[in-house]
């Protein structure tokens, strides 16, 4: 079936549509409604089905004579360690840990909080979780412990599990102190934690709270999986808020795991027994989709990497885990090809390793310029495929889909909307726009499976942040428009769009223009206030390595590529050299914090900044230029 008739299908019969990819998931007992639509806006997918996730992500492959398959391939290059666990080495491992956490009470709704590097014992901690109907929320290791302490007190975990460590290139980075500072802040109180001790740092460890990993695993009995309600929570993942305090997304158990399995074949067209590789981390929700749930759920082979695309050792380090695990796709932000190309522009260390089993690139995460969407593609020689989705959907909402039917790729543009997704640009009093005209991008509701289906214990902050703008309709907080072949275009966020002497200007589609430059390697735009015109476009670019320009002369080229592109009406007229950007440790640009720094405003720095000492940077080069004079 092609993309046309599939898409169609899930519009016009989404009961039977999902009811066919729920197939893929084994039920413990069957669900008697598909789409529980009876208490608007609220939806619930698959009501009154039974099922495990853990069993659908491990135990059944072992059941079904796949145990001795890899499940889990870790590759360390900060600590020069590599493993494998099969599926039955995952099964027992998560079975064990399970016993752990069920012999500090955890049981069936409790809450278990994650503070983990990227090593299998986070997948495994999950699983556990998963396997005795506890809920788990992840948090990035290394995050601050203010912020850790928020999360504490919004999730109430019975047990909190870390290890004493985590590497970032060659730092070490302790968390025990990170997270006793937590629990000293936060109100609520775990009865106890877990610790995996790492080599590269021991834990101090608090008797009678702190509990050796190791040490519980020799005395633990195995726990068997538990069966869950589609409708309950599997985990709660933290985004940040606009107030400061963040969202937990929830995420339910059926809906899930059935977009998920779904998922992998249709979209990244990978089969059981495939290498799947998401250079992601846990902490985000790429992590819990693409490096932990989706493989697993689908029987494939996933890669846990505790490394950097650069740096460690060097920008082929992606490539050689490719070409060492046989990995058939891939999935990355596009700022992590960036620091490739910065640092090796003509693809030298691509040319040392055999790819030849890859067969496709994924890039989301933030929007993917097609300047380093067409130098993937010419160095890679493989489809890259920029999709677009969000913590809150857990799964694509746009793409390219691969195991349907692969489309044109036009780039910049992330494709079509996905099965299941009713898309549409909106004004903001609810009409639809015209093709080509940049509107608010929104989806129709019900969200298909897999999607959020609240906030936790905050069903009405759920309905104020995401479905109050236009009544049935959930808000992506983007701003693009469909082109004439039903393509979207996710141009920036809502807050990104400019008013430029009344002109509702993209600062997207400027960073495009300035991303083709040829001594450019990433770049941001960001509408600074002007007294005049309202806002006006400054932009921030980082050259390539060993491009060495004449500043003001680089301005103006870039000055004129915006004006021969998009018009004088862009009234683009700066823009200044920076040596980096500062961004999540996702790698998102945060360009309203750089508005801020710009404006003189006050500045609130996101607690997932990975470097704060880049802002001091971005200040004094916007001084350069007359801006930044009070902060």
């Amino acid at each position: 079936m092609n993309y046309k008739d599939t898409y169609s299908r899930s519009m016009n019969d989404p009961d039977a549509f999902w009811a066919e990819a729920a197939k893929g998931i084994d039920w413990i007992s069957p669900f008697d409604m598909i789409l529980d639509d009876t208490t608007p806006p609220f939806y619930h997918w698959f009501k009154g089905g039974e099922l495990n996730t853990c069993y659908n992500a491990v135990d059944r492959h072992v059941a079904n004579g796949r145990g001795e398959q890899a499940a889990i391939i870790f590759d360390s290059p900060v600590t020069n360690t590599k493993g494998t666990l099969t599926y039955s080495d995952l099964q027992a491992a998560t079975a064990l840990f399970a016993g752990i956490l069920a012999g500090q009470g955890v049981a069936k709704g409790d809450r278990v909080l994650i503070y983990m590097p990227m090593i299998p014992e986070a997948a495994i901690a999950m699983l556990a979780c998963a396997r005795i109907g506890a809920i788990h929320s992840v948090v990035f290791g290394g995050f601050a412990a203010k912020e850790l302490a928020t999360r504490i007190d919004d999730a109430k975990p019975k047990v909190i599990v870390s290890a004493s460590c985590g590497i970032e290139v060659k730092k070490v980075i302790e968390y025990k102190p990170l997270l006793d500072k937590a629990i000293d802040f936060a109100t609520h109180k775990p009865a106890s934690t877990i610790i995996y001790q790492r080599p590269q740092a021991a834990a101090q460890m608090i008797e009678g709270r702190d509990i050796d990993w190791v040490e519980a695993a020799k005395t633990a009995t195995p726990a068997e999986c538990v069966p869950v309600a589609a409708t309950d929570p599997l985990y709660i993942l933290y985004t940040s808020g606009t107030t400061g305090i963040p969202k937990g997304v929830v995420r339910d158990n059926g809906g899930h795991a059935v977009a998920l399995h779904w998922s992998m074949k249709n979209v990244y067209n990978v089969e059981p027994g495939d290498v799947f590789w998401s250079a992601s981390d846990v902490g985000w929700v790429v992590g819990h989709s693409y490096i932990v749930y989706g493989p697993l759920l689908a029987g494939c082979t996933t890669v846990f990497y505790e490394g950097k695309p650069v740096g460690t050792p060097d920008p082929g380090a992606f490539w050689r885990v490719i070409s060492e695990h046989d990995v058939k796709v891939m999935f990355t932000a596009p700022t992590a090809f960036r620091a490739i190309k910065r640092e090796d522009p003509e693809g030298t260390y691509l040319q040392k390793y055999d790819m030849s089993k890859f067969e496709a690139l994924f890039l989301a995460g933030e929007r993917c310029d097609p300047d380093t969407l067409s130098w993937a593609q010419e160095k890679l020689g493989v489809p890259v495929i920029d999709h677009w989705w969000q913590t809150e959907t857990g799964w694509a909402i746009a793409a390219n889909l691969l195991g349907i039917e692969q489309l044109p790729i036009k780039a910049g543009s992330p494709t079509v909307a996905v099965p299941g997704y009713d898309v549409r640009i909106l004004k903001e009093n609810g009409e639809e726009e015209q093709s080509g005209e940049i509107g608010l991008i929104m989806i129709k509701l019900p969200l298909p499976p897999g999607c959020l289906p609240t906030l936790w214990q905050n069903d009405e902050r759920y309905v104020e942040s995401y479905l109050s703008m236009i009544e049935g309709y959930y808000l992506t907080g983007d701003a693009g428009f469909k082109d004439e072949d039903g393509y979207l275009w996710i141009m920036s966020r809502i807050d990104d769009i400019i008013n430029v002497a009344g002109h509702r200007l993209s600062t997207g589609g400027m960073e495009e223009v300035l991303a083709n430059h040829g001594d450019v390697a990433e770049c941001a735009v960001i509408g600074v206030a002007d007294q005049l015109k309202g806002e006006l476009p400054l932009g921030l670019v980082v050259l390539k390595a060993g491009a060495d320009r004449d500043v003001s002369e680089l301005a103006g080229e870039l000055v004129q590529m915006v004006r021969d592109k998009i018009g004088p009406v862009a009234s683009f007229k700066m823009a200044v050299v920076v040596d980096r950007l500062p961004k999540t440790r996702s790698g998102k640009i945060l360009r309203g914090t750089m508005k801020s720094i710009a404006d003189g405003s006050e500045v609130k720095v996101p607690a997932t900044i990975d470097d704060l000492a880049i802002l001091d940077e971005i200040k004094a080069a916007l001084q350069t230029i007359g801006y930044a004079k009070e902060t």
